[in-house]
């Protein structure tokens, strides 16, 4: 029943096909039936075409009737807007967003005409001010170091990397499409807790390998970490850097199943799981449960790994929980190489629909929170600071960087520059693109020589905006951004600068007890190494 289901999307091309026969029938009876041989020929021949073309996935997929879509996209813009796009809040980015991302992975130019479709007026619009005294910036493949002084192989990043996408949750072909892309472009790809796939390492591009709750990848047969099976992984070469995932912006806090009637053998064999069986991510860690702990592993990554950068990623929930983890770092001489901060605008597959609209801290806020923290405690200058939530423009990075990131990463940007349309469909198994399916016939569609380039085009072209706006803003590296490069328009409508919303703590006034606002202090007090425990109304 759903092969069936599957191939009805092929009817409009089966039905070519018959009514082209039908035609060669006809012709035998009356000489009209060249009308219907033209005609279906035709749509035959098309659908011919689009099922072996290797730019457009949506045709590969949905051959004949697909190009119902791109006949609407050649229609002028004003009608396109209403018959096509409307206005739909549900959808987590415009159409007109995701042409840039997919004019730039095409190598196009992603201008636009008429000034403006920003409403400047409204409160929460952004601006950056610009220099009359421009910087030209000739290379934009800008890099960061990343690895504290206990790292003995640190890892020279791109500004702009893959975030976690789990194999599993994309396709065999996406994954593949991704690293290659990565590969080429010189930047990172990060595993998601799915484990390191065959399509990973055939790909050849730097992996940051993601350890959740699961330890898929390097587990015993209960579920638990197994130290010799990460040592094993850590060891390859294309391993760049370890990341310990305590939550992710879409369902923090949320564990998830992978039920076993999606668990085929290659899944099996990049998350050393059975076959067949339903495979657990459990909400929490088993290998810590207090701050101090988590140090002690993250210790324990780094020597099992022989010295890679080794980290964590999460979206800040409770406050007060990531300043226990500081001042563990503080009581254990510990401290990670980097911390990812996750929005909790970030993306996923699976979330409860209460968990991806209410649960966790947005990316600004949070990762305000995360730099003047670090700041405050006076460990800001060892660990270094990744962002990820929704960062898929040039301007969406920049500011990332004025509120304190080091680099950012994306997931979105780059499913959309292999295809993705927002179907929202990641969670049916029936993607209309192969980014997010295990069905073959469907993941066929995803031309994994053409949307690797993509990809690596998408990277270039957005590294390129950026060093441009830096230019423009008069500054030679993007990392220099700050919040007085910003403004912005508050409730009432009025200019704000960003250094007033978003405000830089002073160095090290946790340490000194100083009382800088925003409740940090009282937090910091409350605050203990030894456990997560709340105590105090304050979180």
């Amino acid at each position: 029943m759903h092969r069936l289901s599957e191939l009805i999307r092929f009817t409009t091309f089966a039905a070519a096909i018959l009514l082209f026969l039908l035609s060669l029938l006809w012709l035998y009876h009356t000489p009209w039936g060249w009308i219907g041989v033209v005609i279906f020929g035709a749509g035959t021949l098309l659908g011919i075409h689009d099922l072996f073309q290797t730019h457009h996935s949506v045709l590969r997929n949905y051959p004949v009737l697909g190009q119902i879509r791109y006949f609407f996209e050649k229609i002028r813009p004003e009608i396109r807007q209403y018959l096509i796009e409307g206005d739909n809040e549900e959808e987590p980015f415009s159409r007109e967003e995701r042409s840039i991302v997919y004019q730039r992975a095409k190598g196009e130019e992603a201008a636009r005409p008429f000034g403006t479709k920003q409403k400047v007026y409204e409160p929460g619009y952004k601006w950056l001010t610009h220099s009359v005294n421009p910087c030209h910036i000739e290379d934009p493949d800008i890099r960061v170091t990343i690895g504290g002084p206990e790292c003995r192989q640190p890892y020279e990043a791109s500004l702009y990397n893959i975030s976690a996408m789990s194999f599993g949750a994309l396709s065999a072909n996406a994954i593949s499409a991704l690293n290659k892309g990565a590969k080429a472009g010189g930047f990172a790809h990060d595993t998601g807790e799915g484990g390191i796939s065959r399509y990973h390492r055939e790909g050849g591009g730097d992996l940051i390998w993601e350890i959740g709750s699961g330890y898929f990848g390097c587990r015993h047969d209960d579920g638990t970490f197994n130290p010799e099976k990460f040592a094993e992984g850590a060891a390859s070469d294309q391993v760049k850097m370890i990341e310990i995932k305590l939550s992710q912006g879409a369902k923090p806090g949320h564990g998830g199943m992978l039920p076993g009637s999606k668990v085929s053998p290659e899944i099996a064999a990049a998350r050393h799981v059975p076959v067949g069986k339903d495979c657990i991510s459990p909400a929490g860690h088993s290998a810590f449960t207090t701050p101090l702990e988590l140090c002690h592993f993250i210790q324990k990554l780094r020597d099992l790994s022989k010295g890679k950068p080794v980290g964590f990623k999460l979206c800040v929930g409770h406050r007060r929980e990531f300043m226990c983890i500081v001042k563990a770092m503080i009581e254990t001489g510990i401290r990670p190489d980097f911390i990812v901060v996750d929005g909790k605008e970030g993306g996923t597959g699976a979330a409860p629909l209460e968990f991806a609209n209410h649960i966790g801290m947005p990316l600004t806020e949070g990762l305000t929170f995360v730099h003047n923290t670090l700041r405050g405690a006076g460990l800001r200058d060892d660990i270094k600071l990744g962002a990820s939530g929704k960062l898929i423009h040039a301007f969406d990075i920049a500011h990332a960087f004025a509120l304190g990131a080091d680099w950012a990463n994306s997931a979105r940007g780059f499913m959309f520059s292999i295809g993705c349309i927002q179907a929202q469909a990641c969670h049916t198994n029936h993607c209309p693109v192969g980014v997010a399916t295990q069905d073959p016939l469907r993941q066929r569609a995803l031309v994994v020589s053409d949307k690797s380039n993509r990809v690596a085009l998408f990277h270039r072209n957005t590294m390129k905006a950026l060093a441009e706006m830096a230019g423009a803003a008069g500054l030679s590296d993007p990392r220099a951004f700050l919040p007085h490069h910003f403004l912005q328009r508050d409730a009432a409508g009025e200019m704000v600068t960003g250094e007033t919303v978003f405000p830089y703590k002073p160095l090290g006034f946790l340490l000194r007890g100083e009382d800088c606002g925003g409740g940090y202090l009282e937090r910091w007090n409350r605050a203990r190494a030894e456990s997560f425990a709340p105590q105090g109304a304050y979180v």
